[in-house]
């Protein structure tokens, strides 16, 4: 049977096309096809529509894209370092069967969640 396999790109608008891009390759080592094509690595990846008034994510925001990381400790380290603002709560964690969470902003006020989830 014929199916999808995979996210082949994820492409939304910026002001600052150029500017974005950069903080995304500085920041969570995504880089642009110009540069080289950002390989992911093997692992989950959740599609979930959540309701039209969830209060998961911002309102007024259609979508939160949700970024699998490896160690979120040290992620988290170095985006504060680098004057990120990063929110964590204990409920997004619950009791670890789901991963640990955290959230930061880009630039232009997309929510990120990064997401390490729970040993194998």
């Amino acid at each position: 049977m014929a199916r999808v396999t995979g996210i082949g790109g994820i492409f939304f608008r910026a002001r600052d096309p150029a500017a974005l891009s950069d903080w995304y390759r500085i920041h969570l080592g995504i880089t642009q096809p110009e540069i080289a094509v950002w390989m992911q690595e093997a692992g989950p990846t959740v599609l979930s529509p959540f309701a039209a008034d969830t209060d998961y994510f911002a309102p007024g925001r259609q979508w939160m894209l949700n970024l699998r990381v490896d160690d979120l400790a040290g992620l988290i380290s170095r985006l504060r370092d680098a004057g990120i603002a990063v929110e964590t709560r204990a409920d997004w964690d619950g009791d670890g069967s789901h991963g640990k969470f955290a959230r930061i902003h880009d630039p232009e006020g997309t929510p990120i969640e990064l997401w390490q989830p729970p040993p194998a």
